[in-house]
């Protein structure tokens, strides 16, 4: 009995100490959790140098918010000793995040401010927006978190919207609005108000009807005006009623000016077709009127239509923004095959508008063809040399070209003018209101030509 009493005895205290270490479980797992939770405590001295970090998992701390606000509040803090809350955006290992932080200061033995301890959630995860519908923030930011990172920095954003119409969730910054300010908005508070017609009008048709809902706005986000095309989508719940909205927004600006400049192009294009057509036309005329065969219609014809091609193609090499003058001459007297020797072209760089280039290119076409037939080109001692000039006219600068022939055989004026002098004179007279001087001296032809300043491009002179 003895022996027996001696062994319950014996067991009692393992009893006891088993009794006492059951409460270890439930603490055990307050530990786990405390370390699972997104939840960062640390502390500061009064220089805020971290003296203590406690985070999730006992791995080493991410970065903790410390921008211009978070600062100006420790310090206040550290002042005046009450404790005080704010918010700030960090990176965390997940990505940017959301955090929330309350600051309490810490006293010394003497009752003084020594440092502080903070407490940080990561509250992006777990915030519900204001007014959200529960069901609604916890699905949008699921869903919200899978694309986020294939749609940062796309021109596509993803939002959700209660039945309020507040952004619960939004992947990018819109309307020229960064996250931040748009969250727990309406439309009303961040859509300027002339384009909040059309979004709210897409908006109430897709609550009203429960059906998809696809259109285009434009909102000036105070950089310009951007273009937005949207497919708004009702958000329902488990139960099929709905609680929301989701919508794409893409951004399709470069789009919309794409199409207006293919507009433009096409409206320029009309017009300048049927000024061509007009040209072709009347030089068909003039043409058929001075030639005395159907041959030599053809043969002049056809080659004044390759003198406009020339001019042409020189405007689509430049997306008709003009013309160099060398160039042009240079088109149309190289295909003439004389030697160098025979044509001199030269002058300073200027550039010709699309109408002067056209009308000037036929000018030039004529007066080679006639030194080829008749003037200097039509030996091989014939020279001709074109220069050009810029000139005072009245208060604005002019070009001066001068064409002038010489060594050629003897010219005689003729008894009538055919359509070359006239393109020349009365064509570059009309079209480019230019002061046209054609002589046909015993020395051979001779040209002046002063084109003013309107029918002219950049460069100017002095501009480079």
């Amino acid at each position: 009995m003895r022996q027996r009493r001696n062994q319950d005895e014996g067991a009692r205290p393992a009893a006891h100490a088993k009794r006492k270490a059951a409460p270890a479980a439930p603490e055990k797992q307050r530990v786990d959790a405390s370390r699972t939770a997104p939840v960062h405590v640390f502390s500061q001295d009064r220089t805020l140098q971290h003296t203590q970090v406690h985070s999730p998992r006992g791995d080493h701390p991410p970065p903790l918010p410390d921008g211009d606000e978070v600062l100006a509040a420790k310090r206040r803090v550290l002042e005046t000793g009450r404790p005080e809350d704010v918010e700030a955006h960090c990176m965390m290992p997940e990505g940017r995040a959301l955090v929330s932080l309350h600051i309490d200061p810490t006293f010394a033995p003497d009752h003084t401010v020594d440092g502080i301890m903070c407490v940080a959630i990561d509250v992006g995860r777990i915030r519900r927006p204001q007014n959200a519908q529960g069901p609604l923030a916890g699905q949008a930011a699921a869903t919200l978190r899978r694309y986020e990172a294939a749609l940062r920095g796309s021109n596509v954003t993803m939002s959700t919207q209660d039945r309020a119409l507040r952004y619960t969730a939004i992947s990018n910054p819109l309307f020229g609005r960064e996250v931040k300010d748009i969250l727990g908005r309406t439309d009303d508070e961040i859509v300027p108000a002339d384009s909040r017609p059309a979004i709210a009008a897409l908006k109430a048709a897709a609550l009203e009807s429960g059906q998809p809902r696809d259109g285009e706005v434009n909102v000036n986000d105070g950089a310009g005006i951007r273009w937005y095309d949207l497919h708004i989508e009702p958000w329902r719940d488990a139960g099929g009623a709905i609680v929301g909205l989701t919508c794409a927004a893409v951004d399709v600006t470069e789009r919309k000016e794409g199409e207006a400049h293919l507009r433009l192009l096409m409206r320029e294009l009309t017009h300048r077709s049927k000024n061509l057509l007009a040209v072709i036309q009347a030089m068909a005329r003039q043409t058929a009127r001075y030639s005395e065969s159907i041959d030599g219609f053809l043969e002049r014809f056809g080659a004044r239509l390759q003198a406009l091609a020339r001019s042409h193609d020189l405007l689509v090499q430049e997306e008709w923004h003009g013309v160099a003058l060398a160039e042009l001459v240079k088109s149309q007297l190289t295909y003439l095959d004389r030697t160098g020797a025979q044509i001199v072209a030269e002058g300073p760089a200027v550039m010709l508008r699309p109408e002067a280039a056209q009308s000037l290119g036929l000018a030039l076409h004529e007066l080679a063809m006639n030194a080829l037939r008749y003037g200097a080109l039509s030996t091989p001692a014939g020279k001709i040399s074109i220069v050009w000039a810029w000139r005072p006219a009245g208060e604005l600068p002019a070009v001066e070209i001068v064409w002038v022939e010489r060594d050629g055989p003897a010219v005689d004026a003729p008894a009538r003018r055919g359509f070359g002098s006239m393109v020349v004179e009365r064509n570059l007279a009309r079209a480019l209101e230019a002061d046209v001087d054609l002589t046909f001296g015993a020395d051979g032809v001779s040209c002046r030509i002063m084109v003013p300043l309107l029918h002219l491009a950049r460069p100017l002179p002095g501009e480079t």
